[in-house]
């Protein structure tokens, strides 16, 4: 697999992230199975969340083989320091490390939720003291939603965040204001030479009938979006992401049976003009931010 150089923290990462949300609700059999599968494919960096349900306790029993040979990321969802601190000591524990390579604030996606961790007492405080103390590597943000772009564009302004992951698919793409926030926060990146990550790469549209607080676990996939299934648009999908030399990587779907597609894709890809014309006719396809379940 393909390896690109995570920004200024310097790590080749697989350019496709395991992305451990797919193990939030899964058997440790099942999950063992997925993360063999995502080693075996060549995955060497993996991204879990202390708010992905059981994922990092199927991951943590991982961590005594495969620890020095993974960079493993988990986040915070925690708003203010104390929390973000026991929150960031309890994901080592259920990670069995001693240690995370990267340690992201998570779901930071408007300036409101900016301002609530990089403010006085905020998350970042606690971050910063468990990258003082040796317990993370770096620090990076996350975040979804249609102004994740231009919150991640302001974060950097207010902190050298090592990591950011945004959203990125075609037709994300389309939007023109959409589009500009992210080719500024693009710029700010190179400019700090910090590593970009993506998410949202196989998002078809929101699962029909999603309004605030509906339960997702009755939709086909664990997914909370309605992912494309079709292998040759997925292929088309993360052709056209992974043809963008700025991004490090994309995050794999939320659902252990979207992983082996992905891993096809990223062996076989076709020309970015030609996964745009792939995409084209996808009915329905949609932002996956018009009405996110929470």
């Amino acid at each position: 697999m393909e390896t690109r150089r995570l920004g200024r923290i310097g790590h080749q990462s697989s350019v496709l992230v395991y992305g451990a949300a797919s193990l939030s609700a899964v058997s440790q059999d099942v999950a063992d199975a997925s993360v063999q599968e995502a080693l075996d494919g060549g995955i060497n960096h993996f991204d879990v969340a202390a708010s992905y349900g059981d994922a990092e306790l199927r991951l943590g029993p991982w961590m005594p083989q495969i620890r020095d040979r993974i960079f493993l990321a988990t986040k915070t969802g925690e708003r203010t320091a104390e929390k973000a601190w026991a929150q960031i000591n309890a994901s080592l524990e259920r990670l069995q490390t001693d240690r995370v390579d990267l340690l992201q604030l998570h779901a930071v996606g408007t300036l409101e939720e900016l301002d609530s961790v990089t403010g006085p007492g905020g998350a970042l405080e606690g971050a910063l003291r468990a990258l003082d103390e040796g317990l993370v590597g770096a620090v990076g943000i996350t975040g979804h939603g249609s102004h994740a772009a231009e919150t991640h564009l302001e974060a950097l302004r207010r902190h050298p965040f090592s990591t950011v992951l945004t959203p990125l698919n075609p037709l994300l793409w389309r939007d023109e204001a959409w589009r500009a926030a992210y080719q500024a926060l693009v710029e700010e990146v190179r400019r700090q030479d910090a590593g970009l990550l993506t998410i949202k790469t196989v998002a078809r549209r929101n699962w029909p009938g999603t309004v605030e607080g509906q339960d997702v676990g009755q939709q086909a996939y664990s997914t909370w979006y309605e992912p494309l299934v079709d292998d040759e648009r997925i292929r088309a999908a993360a052709s056209w992401v992974l043809a963008h030399e700025e991004i490090t990587g994309l995050a794999t779907a939320g659902d252990v049976r979207l992983l082996r597609p992905l891993l096809r894709a990223e062996a076989d890809r076709m020309d970015a003009v030609d996964a745009e014309l792939a995409l084209a006719d996808v009915e329905g396809y949609s932002s996956p931010f018009a009405a996110m379940p929470w």
